[in-house]
């Protein structure tokens, strides 16, 4: 995973994350198994349901297995599309959610002028997708979601409250690198392109893994027009 990158590199290059993408091919099914509930996510989601008129059009970064994000917002009737480094995920979204669109794609290859666009959106979602880049990309991935965004659009975010950047955890039997902000910070980051509407926190560990619990902060946001 490339470290300390600049803006510049960040926009001209698309970074090394096959390790990355290789440890969550492993963890695979795994993954669901070990976080079976979720209830910060599934409460977030369920905002951001509640927000959206109908038929808007929401890209889920950081897919993973396309549950229980993808599932419920295809549920309720909204055109999600689907983006995550890892093959496999990609693979067990679009078997979880066939109706969704899912892309094997880095948030880099979707800023402006790169190699790929899949258009404008009503809603984004990131859940502990951006902990996984060194923090000097994470405000470059947020300019990114925003020029993502319609005017007005909505933003879900969460991160684990910690004070770290590009370190390797253990994770599943894998070693992945994460990165993180205390919650004044990460308020201070976020809220350069975007209004922060709600918040909310829980204190979660997964249900088989060498993780101690963690403190996991998701957010409710507006794009800054």
């Amino acid at each position: 995973m490339t470290n300390g990158n600049s803006d510049a590199d960040y926009e001209g290059i698309r970074p090394d994350r096959r390790d990355q993408a290789e440890a969550f091919d492993a963890i695979g099914d795994s993954y669901d198994d070990a976080f079976p509930h979720k209830e910060g996510q599934v409460s977030a989601g369920e905002w951001l349901a509640g927000a959206l008129s109908p038929g808007a059009r929401v890209l889920d970064l950081g897919c993973g297995t396309g549950v229980p994000t993808a599932r419920r917002l295809t549920d309720a009737g909204f055109e999600v599309v689907g983006v995550d480094l890892s093959k496999e995920m990609v693979r067990l979204a679009r078997a979880n959610v066939p109706e969704g669109t899912f892309h094997q794609l880095d948030i880099a290859d979707l800023r402006p002028g790169g190699p790929a666009d899949l258009g404008r959106f009503d809603a984004v979602t990131a859940f502990f997708s951006l902990l996984m880049l060194p923090r000097p990309e994470i405000p470059e991935a947020l300019r990114t979601v925003h020029h993502l965004l319609v005017p007005g659009g909505l933003f879900v975010i969460s991160m684990v409250e910690a004070d770290m950047d590009n370190r390797a955890i253990p994770f599943l039997g894998k070693s992945i690198r994460v990165s993180g902000y205390l919650r004044e910070e990460l308020h201070k980051v976020v809220e350069q392109d975007f209004e922060i509407l709600k918040e909310s926190s829980y204190t979660y560990a997964p249900a088989i893994s060498d993780v101690p619990p963690e403190e996991q902060v998701f957010l409710c946001c507006r794009r800054r027009d």
